[in-house]
C-alpha cells in the first residue's frame, strides 16, 4: 500500500507497522484514521497479524485491500512480529504503531518534519493520550528498582498534570513502541527489538540500544495520539501481567545491578505471597500466582 503517493517515486519515504493479535474491535478505527493521517506522504502500512481468530484477517482484506497483510501460523510475540514487518518495508523512517490508537491528521507529517531535520535524533515518540484526553506515560529516563518506583509514584502522577503545558520536544531515556517513530539506520544500528522479549520492555530495551548508539530519542508533546492501552491483552489481563513481570525480569538481568534484580524478585515473592494468603475464588487471580512462580522459579530471574 502507497497513500498519496507520487508515481514517479517507487519507494516510500515512511514504512508504517502494526502487529495485530485479536484486537479486530480496535484495528478497523485505527487502520481508518491512519489512512486519513497519511494522505500526502509517500508511505506504506504493513500489518503483521500473529494467528488471530477474531476475524481480524478477513476485516483486512475486505476493507483495507491495499495494507500489505503478513500472516503468521502462530503468535510470535511482538518483538519478532515487528522486525518481520521491517523486513519487507522500504521506508527511510519507520512508524511502529499499536492497533488500539487512533491517529489524527497531521500528526505523521508532524513527527517526520521534527526527525528530518535533526540528523542526530534516532527516534520521536508523541504524547498519548486516553480516551477522555488525559495523558499517559509514554517517555521515561533510566530503568530499574528504585527508578520504576520514583516514576510509579511521583512522575507519573506529576507528568499527566503537567504534560498539559508541554509544548517544547525534549530529550528522554525512553519512548513507548504504541507509537514510535525511528529512522531505519537507527534501528539497523541498534540491531531491531530484541526476540527474547515476547511482550513489554522490547521498547524501552531497543531506544537504550538506540542511544547507545549515539542517537537522540526526542519526546514531542505538541503531537498528541489516542492510545486506549491493553487492546491486544484486556481478554487475558493476568496472562499478560505475568508477561510484564517475565520481561521486566529479563531487562532487568539485562541491563541492571544484582541488587536491583535482587530487590525486583523480593518485591514479586512478596507479591506472591500476599496473593496466597487472601483466599480467593478467582481463577485468573489463581492462575496469575501459579504464573508468577514458575517466572519466578525459571530462568528468567
Amino acid at each position: 500500500m502507497t497513500v498519496g503517493a507520487d508515481p514517479g517515486k517507487d519507494s516510500p519515504e515512511l514504512s508504517v507497522i502494526l502487529v495485530n493479535h485479536n484486537d479486530r474491535a480496535h484495528l478497523g478505527n485505527c487502520l481508518t484514521a491512519l489512512e486519513r493521517a497519511l494522505t500526502g506522504l509517500r508511505a506504506e502500512v504493513i500489518l503483521v497479524d500473529n494467528q488471530s481468530s477474531d476475524g481480524s484477517q478477513a476485516l483486512v482484506k475486505s476493507s483495507f485491500p491495499r495494507i500489505r497483510l503478513i500472516e503468521n501460523d502462530r503468535n510470535l510475540g511482538f518483538p519478532l512480529a515487528n522486525n518481520i514487518g521491517f523486513g519487507q518495508s522500504r521506508g527511510e523512517y519507520v512508524f511502529f504503531l499499536n492497533t488500539d490508537t487512533l491517529m489524527p491528521e497531521g500528526a505523521p507529517a508532524a513527527l517526520l518534519t521534527e526527525i528530518r531535520s535533526r540528523p542526530e535524533v534516532g527516534a520521536v515518540g508523541p504524547a498519548l493520550v486516553h480516551e477522555d484526553g488525559s495523558f499517559q506515560v509514554s517517555f521515561g529516563q533510566k530503568v530499574d528498582f528504585f527508578a520504576e518506583f520514583r516514576q510509579k509514584l511521583i512522575l507519573n502522577p506529576y507528568y499527566k498534570i503537567a504534560l498539559r503545558y508541554f509544548r517544547k520536544p525534549r530529550e528522554v531515556g525512553w519512548l513507548s513502541g504504541a507509537c514510535l517513530l525511528a529512522r531505519r539506520s537507527a534501528l539497523g544500528s541498534a540491531g531491531l527489538f530484541d526476540e527474547d522479549f515476547f511482550l513489554y520492555f522490547e521498547d524501552i530495551d531497543l531506544c537504550r540500544r538506540i542511544a547507545a548508539r549515539g542517537f537522540k530519542l526526542i519526546f514531542i508533546p505538541s503531537v498528541r495520539v489516542t492510545h486506549v492501552g491493553g487492546g491486544a491483552t484486556s481478554a487475558r489481563r493476568w496472562q499478560a501481567r505475568i508477561d510484564y513481570r517475565r520481561s521486566q525480569l529479563r531487562f532487568y538481568r539485562k541491563y541492571n545491578s544484582r541488587l536491583s534484580l535482587w530487590l525486583l524478585r523480593v518485591y514479586l515473592r512478596a507479591t506472591t505471597m500476599a496473593l496466597g494468603w487472601r483466599p480467593t475464588r478467582d481463577e485468573e487471580k489463581r492462575r496469575f500466582r501459579e504464573g508468577l512462580r514458575e517466572v519466578l522459579k525459571g530462568g528468567e530471574g
